[in-house]
């Protein structure tokens, strides 16, 4: 059996070998080829993590979205800010997504009343992010 060795200079050389021999080649060959092929799905770029350890999608815009982590992080910062009650309510109207009737008729006060303490809390945020 002939079996072509390539070397790292790019030269290649064909060597006669048993067919027993050949079997073992070409089986160690394979097996190389399968722990490559393994090791190179297992580890990714680190240029491809997100600041939270998650992968970023190769299409992704890094500037605007480290832009937009730096806007979250000074936007929690200034949520920490407010008194807790208000706190509540930017969490219930703007991440849980509830609606303003809602909380209203939970409070037994109007709806303008919570737009009002919304307003408040817009003004103050505004305030702790200039």
């Amino acid at each position: 059996m002939l079996i072509k060795y390539k070397f790292a200079t790019g030269e290649v050389t064909e060597v006669e070998v048993s067919e027993e021999i050949g079997a073992v080649i070409i089986d160690l060959d394979r097996q190389e080829y399968n722990i490559d092929h393994k090791e190179t799905r297992r580890h990714c770029s680190l240029d491809a993590y997100n600041l939270d350890d998650s992968l970023l999608p190769s299409d992704v815009d890094v500037a605007r979205d480290f832009e937009r982590a730096d806007e979250r992080k000074r936007l929690y910062a200034a949520i920490a800010r407010l008194q807790p009650q208000q706190q509540e309510l930017v969490r219930r109207v703007y991440f849980n997504r509830e609606k303003i009737v809602d909380i209203a008729a939970e409070a037994g006060v109007s709806e303008a009343a919570i737009r009002n303490r919304l307003k408040k809390i817009m003004a103050a945020l505004k305030k702790f992010l200039n």
